[in-house]
């Protein structure tokens, strides 16, 4: 097994910054039992702070836009295979998979929401009727309850969960807002060590208790994101 991690451009790793890519690639590098597959591709001069394989890579601006344009659900890692419930809209990834660079397997959103929840939970696998009849269920088992027929799907959990949310505490308590709470709070229960890159820090005791949506528990680190608000399509109106 092999393992790449691909650095953002300009990931720099400087104490000034330290965004939740650079927090996961410093874990990684100190708590994976997968350390010796791994290998990291960048463009920084920071290079002693990987105890691991590194490749300095020349790539010019605009490709670099599109290859870390990709959005992803949790995925499972390793060097061919991803869980996802769709492409998306990046070209390259797509390509790779048309072409059978990588091995994609595809999931219902409520499914794979549901898979990260379980691991979160520690439940090993559960039977949905979703995706019953078409290629989702091939090669799992069926069984029936109440006449009806049900799949049996697996859990997900991962070393890492790097998620978004609007505000946290410094004990890592965690408030999501609008899309946000679709995957974030079940990837934050699912992961082994848990990144929380939120918009704003407030000091313990300033977040209503019952507006919580991830406990502190699950939280690992937490820090502060830059983040451009950006409108794909904006429409007036005379």
């Amino acid at each position: 097994m092999k393992i790449s991690i691909l650095l953002p451009y300009k990931e720099n790793f400087s104490p000034t910054y330290a965004g939740a890519v650079s927090l996961f690639v410093k874990d990684t590098v100190k708590l994976s039992e997968y350390r010796e597959y791994i290998t990291v591709f960048g463009n920084t001069n920071l290079k002693n702070i990987f105890k691991l394989t590194y490749k300095n890579i020349e790539l010019n601006r605009k490709l670099i836009s599109s290859v870390c344009d990709i959005h992803f659900a949790p995925t499972k890692l390793n060097e061919k295979n991803l869980i996802n419930e769709g492409v998306g809209e990046n070209k390259i990834f797509a390509e790779q998979y048309l072409n059978g660079e990588i091995e994609l397997e595809f999931n219902p959103q409520g499914t794979l929401a549901e898979r990260i929840r379980a691991g979160g939970a520690g439940i090993p696998a559960f039977y949905t009727a979703t995706g019953y009849g078409t290629p989702v269920a091939e090669g799992k088992d069926v069984k029936e309850f109440d006449g009806r027929p049900y799949i049996l799907e697996e859990s997900i959990t991962g070393e890492f969960a790097i998620v978004k949310a609007w505000k946290a505490d410094r004990y890592g308590n965690l408030v999501f807002r609008h899309t946000a709470m679709n995957f974030n709070p079940m990837a934050a229960t699912a992961g082994k060590i848990t990144v929380a890159e939120v918009e704003e820090i407030v000091e313990p005791g300033e977040l209503e208790p019952s507006q919580i949506h991830t406990p502190g528990i699950f939280v690992n680190r937490v820090i502060k994101g830059d983040f451009e608000k950006r409108i794909e399509r904006v429409t007036t109106r005379d």
